[in-house]
């Protein structure tokens, strides 16, 4: 059974959650302080992480910034912060998703699928994706650029892996957010920009443009074919 750690401090939201979960079939602890968060995810070490931003004792995204220290435990947000910005921030400290309140429980349990899901996908046959000096080890989820291990959370391995497996094709936000979604969900097609930024910073040098994953400014973006 997978194990789900909800971190809000309402209450009401967080027996919702819980409930829902629960009748999904999820094992599920509820902490409704940040200052708290940070020791149970090291001592649990659950599957899945579901973060409300707004926390007592230590803001979310503080708690988020730290666990992706030293930790790829898939993380949904869930926040009132209806704002861009906000949305964005949390995407681009490493979060795989978010949902903004007030939400469909039923959304928020198709959302766990998903990225649980692709967290533990497996290839039925071996496959190496390799571009320049970029290996992706796709059975292994292993990524290594010019021979250093490159760590990615879920979400930005799918990503990688789907521009990839087709260098010089482009896709459009849509296409990218449904390949790592793996749901057909309305959500922010802008997110992907988020990700691409974190997958840029892990993997292009330091400075200037784009090596691996180019823009194609007014549709999407695309893996460099050489």
């Amino acid at each position: 059974m997978k194990q789900i750690l909800v971190v809000e401090d309402d209450s009401d939201i967080a027996t919702i959650m819980r409930d829902y979960l629960v009748a999904a079939g999820f094992a599920v602890d509820v902490i409704s302080r940040g200052d708290r968060a940070i020791e149970s995810i090291r001592t649990s070490k659950p599957d899945l992480l579901i973060l409300d931003l707004g926390l007592p004792g230590r803001d979310g995204l503080d708690v988020l910034r730290e666990v992706r220290r030293s930790d790829d435990t898939p993380v949904i947000v869930v926040t009132a912060r209806g704002e861009e910005s906000d949305r964005i921030v949390g995407l681009e400290l490493g979060a795989d998703d978010y949902v903004v309140k007030p939400f469909s429980p039923k959304e928020l349990v198709a959302r766990v699928r998903a990225l649980l899901r692709r967290a533990e996908a497996k290839p039925d046959a071996e496959e190496i994706l390799r571009a320049n000096d970029v290996v992706i080890d796709v059975p292994r989820r292993r990524v290594t650029v010019a021979g250093a291990d490159i760590d990615l959370t879920a979400t930005e391995f799918q990503l990688l892996v789907t521009l990839a497996r087709e260098p010089g094709r482009v896709f459009t936000r849509l296409q990218l957010l449904d390949a790592i979604h793996g749901v057909a969900f309305e959500s922010y097609e802008r997110a992907v920009d988020a990700h691409v930024k974190n997958l840029r910073r892990k993997l292009e040098p330091p400075t200037g443009a784009p090596k691996y994953i180019q823009t194609v400014y007014g549709v999407g973006y695309r893996f460099a074919d050489r």
